[in-house]
This record gives C-alpha cells, sequence and structure tokens, in this order.
C-alpha cells in the first residue's frame, strides 16, 4: 500500500496530526511524532492519554503527516489502531533520537522513564495525498 516515494516522504521527521473518534463522535486531533515500521506507523504515548482511550473504544483513526504548501504536500493514513507495551523502551528511544539531538533525547528519556509510555500502530487501510 506504500509506494517507494510515500516511504521515502515519512522518513522525514516532521510532525504529524493523529485523528481519533472521541465518544461522541467527533475528531480528536493532537500534533504527534511518529516513525514508520513495515507497512504500519508508529506513535508513542503515555498509556492514560485521551488518544489511547479512543482508541481503546473504536480503534478507527488517521495519521497526517505533511500537507503544508512549504513542504510539498503530505499524506492522509486511514485505518485501525492497535495498542501494545514498550518493552524496554525500545520505541521511546527510537523515537525521541528520530526528532531530537543526542543531549536532549537522553534527558527526555531519563525525565520519561516513570512514565507508562505504550506503543499505538495504524494500520493503513486508505492512503491520501493531502495538499
Amino acid at each position: 500500500m506504500l509506494t517507494d516515494p510515500i516511504r521515502e516522504f515519512l522518513q522525514k521527521p516532521l510532525t504529524a496530526r493523529m485523528s481519533t473518534i472521541d465518544p461522541n463522535g467527533y475528531p480528536h486531533t493532537v500534533p504527534v511524532w511518529f516513525a514508520l515500521d513495515g507497512d504500519e506507523v508508529v506513535v508513542i504515548s503515555v498509556s492514560d492519554t485521551a488518544k489511547v482511550g479512543h482508541i481503546r473504544a473504536n480503534p478507527k483513526g488517521a495519521i497526517t503527516i505533511g500537507g503544508d504548501l512549504s513542504d510539498g504536500g503530505g499524506y492522509q493514513l486511514k485505518g485501525e489502531f492497535s495498542i501494545e507495551p514498550d518493552p524496554d523502551d525500545a520505541w521511546v528511544r527510537k523515537m525521541v533520537y528520530r526528532y531530537e539531538s543526542p543531549e536532549q533525547a537522553e534527558k527526555d528519556i531519563a525525565d520519561w522513564a516513570e512514565l507508562d509510555i505504550i506503543v499505538l500502530r495504524l494500520k493503513p487501510q486508505v492512503v491520501l495525498k493531502v495538499l
């Protein structure tokens, strides 16, 4: 489903916008860091956030990456989210090093050590080009 040009675009450390469905049926959209893992988009989150609660109730959602005129457009990936643990904070480490300097990454990893951080995976079912 993800073509080579889409995969190349998703390698950029852009801030994504993640949308879940709240209990009233409205979209709940928040900025997130992301990484590509095979055909899935991975996001990390503290386990007690609203977005995680929404996913537990309804796994459907979307992630939009790019879409600004300055970056030549972007992509919206719609599908279903799954939730999994992050043993040994492997994804936390990958994510902070993707977006931050090594010094800041190590500081954040230490600061977040007591948080219950989990992995959210979006398995895309629809990929749309956005401008």
